[in-house]
């Protein structure tokens, strides 16, 4: 019976001792993983808009949520590849849909994104632009010179015939 007891005080010492997991809520901080801003305007962002993150070659979402106040979106990618982030932002003027394809390299690290197309080539469309509205410009007032020159009422000659 002492052996019984001795026993018993001994595992209660141990459960004792033992740390209690059932009720806690653990967490780690680390500095990793790619952050994505959406917004509008520059001083617009996106704030609450819902996305869906995509793995590359996945069909269901990786992650799904909304983006913080300032437009925010952030993960960690688990592997290499594009992956994609499927933005539904509501404006003013209604829905908004983007999709960003991000590529992540082998350390899974940020290797390169996709940009929208005004972004890429801003130089040549504002180029275009104003070569346009300066053609448009000399043809109204080209043609408003030739306009007034037909206005005025033609002389006839009398004589002959």
């Amino acid at each position: 019976m002492r052996i019984a007891f001795t026993a018993f005080i001994v595992f209660g010492l141990l459960v004792i001792h033992l740390p209690l997991y059932a009720h806690s809520i653990h967490y780690d901080v680390q500095q990793k993983g790619i952050s994505t801003r959406i917004f509008y305007s520059e001083k617009d962002p996106a704030s609450y808009s819902e996305y869906e993150i995509y793995g590359p070659g996945e069909k269901m979402p990786h992650q799904t949520g909304r983006t913080d106040k300032n437009g925010f979106v952030s993960f960690v990618p688990d592997r290499t590849g594009a992956w994609k982030i499927k933005i539904l932002g509501e404006s003013s003027h209604g829905f908004h849909g983007v999709t960003i394809e991000v590529k992540v390299d082998e350390a899974i690290n940020l290797k390169t994104f996709s940009k929208p197309l005004a972004a890429t080539h801003t130089k040549l469309i504002i180029g275009v632009s104003l070569i346009f509205g300066l053609f448009g410009v000399y043809a109204l007032l080209k043609s408003r010179k030739l306009q007034t020159k037909t206005d005025k009422p033609l002389k006839l000659e009398k004589g002959g015939t």
